[in-house]
């Protein structure tokens, strides 16, 4: 479905490029803004938790943004989108990492073992209020991760930008991945199945 053929218009609260290029494969047009929040002072003891409050926050600040912008957006039928994700690996929480070491750690460990990412979705219809959220859970196999890879992934720097410093579709990555139990979009950033099911419940 179009979004210029529908009556409804999608803002994607979300400056991920991964998830804008999800978005755009789904076929909607959409109109993007970022949520300014600090994403650290949200803690949660459960993932599933942490993400789905995330996704709440940002929502909150890019609903506020609108209405003290009196943007036009805020006062027609628009969809609002917004998303977390965090890795989750032995049992532990990783956002983006704080620097080049963490990354470093994180990648290697991912090496010959498995982590998890858990993904929120939020959807809000700005003219109603409506809001309805989920998430979903993927579990990644990893074969071994060589150190010169960890070393190149790094010296390009896409994946300090990134929770676990995960990038499952990387070129560098995607013959290291043994196995994807779930989808690679919610890895991504943006469970397709899922967002289209809360943007339909929203409507």
């Amino acid at each position: 479905m179009q979004a210029d053929s529908s009556p409804f218009k999608i803002i994607l609260g979300s400056s991920s490029i991964a998830r804008r290029k999800i978005l755009a494969e789904m076929g909607y047009e959409f109109t993007l803004m970022s949520a300014d929040i600090d994403e650290k002072s949200i803690r949660k003891d459960k993932p599933e938790e942490l993400v789905m409050a995330l996704a709440e926050a940002k929502a909150d600040a890019i609903t506020s943004k609108l209405h003290s912008l009196n943007n036009p957006e805020g006062s027609e039928s628009a969809i609002l989108i917004a998303a977390d994700t965090v890795v989750v690996y032995e049992g532990a929480v990783r956002e983006k990492p704080s620097s080049k070491e963490e990354a470093w750690e994180f990648i290697k460990g991912y090496s010959g073992r498995q982590a998890a990412t858990v993904s929120s979705v939020l959807a809000t219809n700005l003219k109603t209020g409506i809001r309805k959220g989920g998430w979903d859970r993927v579990e990644i196999f990893f074969h071994e991760i060589p150190d010169e890879t960890i070393e190149k992934l790094i010296e390009e720097g896409n994946v300090l930008y990134v929770a676990g410093a995960l990038i499952i579709e990387h070129p560098l990555i995607l013959p290291l991945v043994k196995d994807v139990m779930g989808t690679t979009d919610s890895v991504m950033g943006l469970p397709k199945a899922l967002t289209e099911k809360l943007i339909k419940e929203v409507l």
